[in-house]
């Protein structure tokens, strides 16, 4: 994706790559993500064929609804677009709190689906993208499984082809944003069910991230595949890493020192269509072309929506 747009409290900054285990440090569930995150009423930076609104217009027109263990935010799927107005109504969120050396856990029941959606949930810095550093932890388009999670950064990061600790399937190994289109370096899940309809079919999953000073790992849990750890699943106060088992995507340091490619981030949300990457990946087996697509299609929306049950971070 691309860049924060805002600054925000820096939480975390002290860390280390050896230590596993992790103690609570904000938890957002329901109404909390209200007040811990800010609706981005911005220009889409990946110039998809959207209109992201304020936190007020996404309450008012039922694009974001929370209740005691749910968040819910969505795309329009009621109005036909015209050619010279704006975009789709959607919804892109970014925490108030930054973090570096940390662990999120993010339940998710449900992801945007459907031609020409492009939904991600990552986290960047405030400024100077792209060294500042991006980690893409869920992102993929017009429902292309499996899930991608995937680094950019700025000159001299890349990782080796081969030779990690990790369930997933390295995609591409340069990091640099200013090289092969801003492609970074990418992961393939090992599960079929990591995104899009599947992901959705099965109920969700749970997605972990650890970012430390020599490392940034990615888990990855199926609903019901029993193997989440119990821990992870309870939303407990305290969790060990060393537990988890083996990562679905890892990043290391062997060519990419990442104190000096990631500072402190915020974590986004969003749902953009069309655009950079939906748009020019567009498949033949989707309607029409994708802007007129969006444009003349309201209700083919309606799955278009993000489902939350809950986000922790751990520090």
């Amino acid at each position: 994706m691309f860049p924060a747009i805002s600054t925000a409290v820096v939480l975390g900054l002290a860390g280390s790559s050896l230590a596993t285990t992790y103690n609570i440090q904000d938890t957002y569930i329901g109404s909390e993500f209200l007040s811990g995150f800010t609706w981005e009423a911005i220009a889409d930076p990946t110039n998809g064929r959207v209109n992201y609104v304020s936190q007020a217009t996404a309450l008012a027109d039922n694009l974001t609804f929370t209740s005691s263990d749910t968040l819910i935010m969505r795309a329009d799927y009621t109005t036909t677009l015209t050619a010279s107005g704006p975009g789709r109504n959607s919804v892109r969120i970014q925490s108030n709190n930054a973090y570096t050396y940390a662990l999120m856990v993010l339940d998710v029941r449900h992801m945007p689906e459907g031609c020409a959606t492009w939904p991600a949930f990552w986290t960047t810095g405030a400024t100077d993208w792209p060294d500042c550093g991006e980690i893409d932890i869920i992102e993929g388009v017009n429902d292309e499984t499996p899930n991608l999670t995937s680094l950019h950064t700025g000159a001299n990061c890349t990782m080796p082809a081969t030779g990690r600790t990790m369930l997933g399937t390295s995609v591409s190994t340069d990091c640099d944003a200013n090289d092969n289109s801003n492609q970074g370096c990418g992961v393939d899940s090992s599960f079929s069910n990591s995104f899009g309809p599947p992901f959705n079919s099965n109920g969700g999953g749970i997605y972990a991230m650890e970012r430390t000073s020599t490392s940034i790992s990615v888990w990855f849990w199926p609903r019901n595949s029993g193997l989440a750890p119990a821990a992870v699943s309870s939303g407990a106060s305290t969790l060990d890493t060393s537990t988890f088992g083996e990562p679905d995507a890892t990043f290391v340091n062997t060519d990419c020192d990442i104190p000096s490619h990631f500072t402190a981030h915020n974590i986004i949300f969003d749902l953009t269509l069309c655009g950079d990457w939906a748009g020019n990946a567009y498949p033949s087996t989707c309607p029409s072309d994708c802007i007129d697509y969006v444009n003349n299609n309201p209700s083919d929306f309606i799955n278009a929506y993000w489902d939350v049950a809950s986000l922790r971070v751990y520090e």
